[in-house]
């Protein structure tokens, strides 16, 4: 294995030991972005000039014994919505061509301030309003087991970077499945955090009453590392953590409508690896969940429809049409729908914290599809739709019941299993996770 093709934590711990060099590091990463076949299609750009410095700085705390914490000196890439001071950014979209912000999002700011190296901005769904990541507008990243497939999205380029060697990690974000459904198309870890956790500041919002920021990365570890970044938190303790007298409940419905027979398969053996491992599984079905997705349509189109009317509306041309006749669906509601379908969400909410107060978990297949096929996607307007559809109904559960979640790889490529958990229970959720990532590595 190349030195370098490690997780974040491991090279964040060769970085300690002075076994790699920053710099050096940073360069093999920056060089295979540039080098690489797809990595146009993955990196909207890359920033060489902000990681050499970011680099340069972390090769100093090394060497005198101040480095800024476990992943300082670490390359990351980060999802084209995330402000970063003098570079563009334009969330996959025409609409923002040449949008040059004059300050760092909060997050690409805690990240600096951690030590994390800026490798540059990757692409993704046009303003983050997809579950596949086909974008004709700017680049569509293609799936690490399947390259004519799409990535997943919105988070597409983020997933891709990681999952092809051009980054240790990747931060994304999560509307209603972005990070969850590209890590499990391309099999990472991916971390749903709780909505309001994680600052918005500086993002380019979809429905800011859903997005989260999250990272795509290849284990839990590195998942509780850099999530302690963004939050400005201690690392979760994920030392000793076992699924001995857990229980986990794989919740039945919903979920498993018209799921194809390669996500049921990795689903059900990582389920079967999890009670082998000392977790006691119960099923059944959830009913406030088949309530709340109901409200999906109103919710989030209506909501981001609003936040991008007035842009969109100037200059719709520039738009895949896909996109904007989405977007476009968001004036069918009226104030009153919204309002009303928000209180009733809430009461659904408590409904949900209640049905499944005596679990550690709900367990579901992290998306019921594989990653399609990129060209049918364009032919085919039917097959989009479905599969878009598709793509994002599992993981909005968390989103809709505000939840926090994490997706796991299962084994059996492109597909994964996601573990969700209460609001604000990121450090739980992510001891259990790593217990079942031992489980599922047996």
């Amino acid at each position: 294995m190349d030195k370098f093709d490690k997780s974040m934590g491991d090279l964040g711990r060769d970085i300690a030991a002075g076994a790699i060099d920053p710099v050096e590091l940073t360069e093999y990463f920056l060089d295979r972005a540039d080098a690489h076949p797809f990595g146009d299609r993955i990196y909207a750009r890359l920033t060489p000039a902000r990681a050499r410095a970011e680099a340069e700085a972390a090769r100093s705390r090394a060497r005198n014994g101040t480095r800024r914490g476990p992943l300082d000196g670490v390359p990351v890439s980060w999802k084209d919505l995330f402000d970063t001071a003098g570079t563009a950014t334009e969330a996959g979209s025409a609409l923002l061509k040449d949008r040059i912000p004059d300050r760092d999002a909060q997050a690409v700011a805690r990240g600096s301030a951690a030590g994390l190296v800026g490798l540059g901005k990757t692409h993704m769904s046009e303003l983050a309003f997809s579950g596949l990541g086909l974008n004709p507008v700017t680049a569509t990243p293609p799936c690490v087991n399947d390259h004519d497939a799409v990535s997943g999205g919105s988070s597409s380029g983020a997933a891709a970077s990681v999952a092809f060697g051009l980054a240790p990690g990747a931060i994304g974000t999560d509307t209603g499945g972005s990070v969850r459904i590209p890590s499990a198309f391309n099999d990472l870890v991916g971390l749903k955090t709780t909505s309001g956790r994680l600052s918005l500041d500086g993002v380019v919002p979809l429905a800011a009453a859903f997005d989260t920021v999250g990272p795509l990365v290849k284990t839990v570890e590195d998942a509780a590392l850099t999530f302690a970044v963004l939050d400005n938190s201690a690392a979760p303790d994920l030392r000793e953590a076992s699924l001995e007298g857990t229980r986990l409940l794989v919740m039945e419905n919903v979920v498993f409508d018209d799921i194809r027979d390669a996500p049921r398969q990795g689903f059900e053996q990582a389920v079967e690896a999890l009670a082998r491992a000392g977790a006691q599984i119960d099923r059944g079905p959830i009913p406030c969940v088949t309530d709340a997705m109901d409200l999906s349509a109103i919710l989030f189109t209506t909501e981001a429809y609003a936040e991008w009317r007035d842009v969109i509306e100037a200059n719709p041309d520039l738009m895949f049409d896909r996109i904007l006749e989405r977007f476009r669906s968001g004036a069918a509601f009226n104030g009153a729908d919204y309002v009303a379908g928000w209180k009733l969400l809430h009461r659904l909410r408590g409904e949900y914290l209640a049905a499944t107060a005596q679990y550690d978990a709900v367990l579901v297949p992290t998306a019921p599809i594989l990653p399609p096929d990129a060209a049918r996607l364009m032919s085919d307007g039917d097959y989009y739709v479905t599969e878009n559809l598709l793509s994002l109904r599992n993981t909005r559960v968390g989103n809709l019941m505000g939840l926090c979640a994490i997706t796991l790889p299962t084994g059996v490529p492109s597909t994964g299993i996601s573990l969700q958990m209460p609001p604000l229970q990121e450090a739980r959720l992510l001891r259990l996770a790593a217990a079942c990532e031992v489980a599922l590595a047996g």
